[in-house]
């Protein structure tokens, strides 16, 4: 069972001054000293931030083993105190800690799920649940401060406000207005649920895609198994972000081309090259939530969550 596109999405309490907030990391290890500056702009914001007893951790790739990464996770969301867990960072693993984490009674008291790349599985879980999360950047970034405009938008949006993102037109657009659930995240790890009871692309829903060092054969191989799936036959609208570290080849001067001849038997509206995924330049975006894309000719781009 996955959710209903129809149903009304729950979004977190806001988070207000002295609220408690959780640094995780569900995948890879990180450098501590990403974390440890991370936590001083969060204090600057005046929130409690702290960091789970394994989110320092390594072993292998990862931040620790299945269980010390579930621990940390399974603490936070069951403290009443804590309002919002933040990745570290992504990597891989999240995934191997999913159905544990499905068994959690995360829908009792909702807390805000921020990060991004490796950590679509947590918002994917969490659109399961129909609770809003938060696609955005992690602690690497989070440091730079909130002069930066994509970590001041994720403060606001941990404080209750809704954004409203507006980008530049691509010569590889399709007009049009749709509104539906904003799923998404990674492309090879949002794939990897499709037949599972997380799977993201659902029908009705604006579909948001981004991911790193794939050639482009390999995201066209995806776009093929979402085609022959019937995913396209019922999207209410595509957003592609970046496709870091894709090269061109042979059949394609870029992603954007490719996926463009991938979609044009189909007619919902698509917006390309929008700003986010591994990139500093990465606007948060509130997975889960309803959302109206609007693409136009000529024109900016708009993506409202309401």
């Amino acid at each position: 069972m996955s959710i209903l596109t129809d149903k009304t999405p729950v979004f977190p309490k806001p988070l207000v001054a002295g609220d408690r907030i959780a640094i995780v990391s569900p995948a890879g290890y990180i450098d501590p000293k990403h974390v440890h500056a991370a936590v001083k702009i969060l204090e600057q914001q005046g929130w409690r931030p702290y960091i789970g007893e394994y989110a320092l951790g390594r072993k292998g790739t990862y931040s620790g083993t299945d269980t010390e990464r579930f621990q940390d996770l399974s603490v936070a969301l069951k403290d009443p105190s804590v309002r919002a867990v933040i990745c570290s960072r992504g990597g891989y693993g999240a995934v191997h800690i999913l159905d544990r984490l499905d068994l959690l009674p995360v829908g009792n008291d909702p807390k805000w799920i921020v990060g991004f790349s490796d950590i679509s599985a947590l918002h994917a879980l969490m659109a399961r649940k129909g609770i809003v999360s938060v696609h955005a950047p992690m602690t690497k970034d989070i440091a730079r401060g909130a002069q930066d405009p994509d970590i001041a938008c994720l403060f606001d949006i941990l404080r209750g406000k809704k954004p409203v993102h507006s980008f530049p037109a691509s010569r590889f657009d399709r007009p049009g207005l749709a509104t539906g659930r904003l799923l998404g995240g990674n492309l090879a790890v949002i794939a990897e649920l499709i037949g599972t009871p997380f799977n993201v692309m659902l029908p009705g829903s604006i579909l948001f895609i981004e991911d790193i060092e794939e050639p482009i054969y390999k995201i066209e191989r995806i776009f093929y198994q979402m085609r022959l799936s019937g995913i396209f036959d019922t999207l209410a609208g595509l957003v592609v972000g970046q496709f870091t570290g894709s090269k061109p080849n042979a059949n394609y001067s870029c992603v954007e081309e490719m996926i463009s001849d991938m979609v044009r038997p189909y007619s919902f509206p698509v917006a390309m090259n929008v700003p986010f995924g591994h990139v500093d330049h990465n606007i948060p975006l509130l997975s889960g939530s309803k959302a109206t894309l609007r693409v136009t000719i000529g024109e900016n781009n708009s993506l409202v969550s309401w």
